[in-house]
C-alpha cells in the first residue's frame, strides 16, 4: 500500500490522501459502505461503480458463516465471488463481541460464537482464525481481531481488554500469511480512557503498521467524549499513515471527523435507514413514508445527479413504500450512497482548494439551520456571514457488519436531538461547536 497525501488544510488536521491498494487507488477522505456478507443490501456490483465508491466494507464473522471460508478461498476471494473489482476492507469479527455478547465467550484463546441462527452449533473465533478467513477473503485491508468493549464499559475490563487487542495484534501478524497483498491494521482500544488510549497507541505503533483504526466508538458514549477520543488518535498516529474510525456514518460527525484528521469511514447507516424509507439530504433527512410527500412530485434532491433522483419523485418512492415494494429500497438506497459519496467528494474538494473551514461553515448552516423547521431537500443557501479560514483559531485541549446494530435506529432525525443534543446560543450542538473551534473553526457569524 502507498499512502501519498496530496493536500492539508491549513487550518484543522484535515488532509487528502490517495491510497494505493492492490485492487484500486482510494482517494480519502473515503466513505466505505458495508456489503457484511458480500452484499450491499439494495444495490448491485454494477451500481456502486457508477456512484463512485472506492472502497466496501464485508464481515469475517459473516462470511465465515456463510458463504463460508473453504467456497472463498475456492473461487480466490470474495473480489471474485461478488464481480467487485475496486478495493475491499474486512472487519475482523471483533464488533461481534458487543452485538453478539449473549452468543459469545471471551478467552485469551480467542472469541467463541455459539450461533444465532440454530443455538447450538459454535466456532471459535481466534486471532489466527481470522486472519486465515480474511486471507482467504483476499481483501485489501484487513483487521486484527480485538478485544471490543462497549464505550459505556468502565473499570478493569477495559485495560484488560486493551492490553489483550496489543498480544492479539502480534498474534495476528504471526498468522498473516499474504501480507504483501493484505495490509493488516491494527485497532486502537482503551475505552474513553486517555491514558489507555495513549499506550495502546504508542503499542500498537511500534509494530509498524500501514494503518490503523480508531474502534470502540461510536456505542452510545457522549458525543463529547467521542470527539476527543478521536482528536487524541490523530494527534498521536502516524501523519504519514491513514487512521480509520470505525463505525461513523452520520454527516455531520463525516464532516468534524475530517476536520479532526480521520482519512477512513464505515457505516450500515446510509443503506439501512434506506429500508425505513429515510432519504439523505444536506438539510437532514426526508421521511418519505410521511403523507407530506404523498403529492411531492419533486426529485428527493433537486442538485443530487444519482438514478433515483433523475428519474423519479418523492410522490412515487411515498407510494412504493406504503405499497411495501421492494423496490423503494433499492431507490432510497441508491440515492443515500450517492449522497454520502458526493459529501466526501465536496470534502476533499475544499480541502484540494484550502477552503475546507468555509466548508465546514457552510455544511452545518445548512444542516441545522436552512432546513429548520422543514425538510425540503434543498442543498443550497448561504450563511449570513462567511468567516475566513482561521479566524478565532487557536487550538483547545482537547466506529460493521451491516455491523449488528452501530449507528442503528429508524430515522436519523431523531439524532439531532437524541446523542449531542444540547445546543449552543449559535443554535449548533455544542459538542460540534467544541470540536471544530478545537481545530480552528468557529461557526460565529
Amino acid at each position: 500500500m502507498r499512502f501519498t497525501i496530496q493536500a492539508r488544510c491549513s487550518t484543522t488536521k484535515a488532509r487528502v490522501a490517495h491510497m494505493r491498494l492492490p485492487h484500486y487507488t482510494a482517494h480519502t477522505p473515503v466513505f466505505m459502505p458495508v456489503g457484511t456478507s458480500g452484499v450491499m443490501k439494495g444495490l448491485t456490483t454494477s451500481q456502486l461503480r457508477d456512484l463512485d465508491c472506492h472502497i466496501i466494507l464485508g464481515n469475517t464473522y459473516h462470511l465465515a458463516l456463510q458463504p463460508g471460508m473453504d467456497l472463498l478461498a475456492d473461487l480466490g476471494g470474495l473480489h471474485t465471488f461478488m464481480g467487485w473489482d475496486r478495493a475491499m476492507l474486512t472487519d475482523s469479527g471483533g464488533f461481534q463481541m458487543v452485538s453478539l455478547l449473549k452468543f459469545s465467550e471471551i478467552t485469551e484463546e480467542g472469541v467463541r460464537f455459539v450461533s444465532p441462527f440454530d443455538g447450538v452449533s459454535s466456532m471459535l473465533l481466534s486471532p489466527e482464525q481470522s486472519i486465515r478467513i480474511q486471507n482467504a477473503i483476499g481483501a485489501d485491508i484487513i483487521m486484527q481481531l480485538d478485544d471490543v468493549v462497549s464505550s459505556l464499559t468502565t473499570g478493569p475490563r477495559v485495560e484488560e481488554a486493551m492490553w489483550r487487542s496489543i498480544r492479539w495484534l502480534d498474534r495476528c501478524f504471526a498468522a498473516h500469511a499474504k501480507p504483501q497483498q493484505q495490509n493488516l491494521f491494527p485497532i486502537i482500544q482503551g475505552g474513553l480512557d486517555e491514558r489507555l488510549r495513549r499506550i495502546c497507541v504508542d503499542e500498537m505503533v511500534k509494530r509498524n503498521a500501514n494503518g490503523y483504526a480508531i474502534g470502540g466508538l461510536s456505542g452510545g458514549e457522549s458525543k463529547d467524549e467521542f470527539w476527543r477520543t478521536v482528536s487524541l488518535c490523530t494527534d498521536l498516529l502516524p501523519q504519514d499513515k491513514p487512521r480509520y474510525c470505525m463505525g461513523v456514518g452520520y454527516a455531520e460527525d463525516l464532516v468534524v471527523c475530517s476536520a479532526l484528521g480521520v482519512d477512513m469511514y464505515d457505516c450500515v447507516f446510509p443503506t439501512r435507514t434506506a429500508r425505513f424509507g429515510n432519504a439523505l439530504v444536506r438539510t437532514g433527512a426526508l421521511r418519505l413514508r410521511h403523507r407530506e410527500y404523498e403529492q411531492d412530485h419533486r426529485p428527493i434532491s433537486a442538485d443530487c445527479d444519482c438514478f433515483t433522483c433523475k428519474k423519479h419523485t418523492r410522490s412515487y418512492i411515498h407510494r412504493l413504500l406504503h405499497s411495501h415494494e421492494t423496490v423503494a429500497c433499492h431507490l432510497v438506497s441508491i440515492h443515500n450512497i450517492a449522497f454520502q459519496m458526493r459529501l466526501m467528494r465536496d470534502i476533499r474538494s475544499s480541502i484540494l482548494r484550502d477552503e475546507f473551514p468555509a466548508f465546514v461553515q457552510q455544511f452545518m448552516w445548512t444542516y441545522y439551520k436552512a432546513g429548520h423547521g422543514k425538510r425540503n431537500g434543498s442543498e443550497a443557501g448561504s450563511p449570513p456571514v462567511k468567516q475566513s479560514a482561521g479566524q478565532d483559531g487557536g487550538q483547545e485541549a482537547g466506529r460493521d457488519g451491516e455491523q449488528d446494530g452501530e449507528q442503528d435506529g429508524e430515522e436519523h432525525e431523531d439524532a439531532k436531538s437524541s446523542q449531542g443534543k444540547a445546543l449552543g446560543p449559535d443554535g449548533y450542538p455544542v459538542w460540534i461547536t467544541n470540536a471544530l473551534r478545537s481545530v480552528g473553526i468557529s461557526l460565529q457569524p
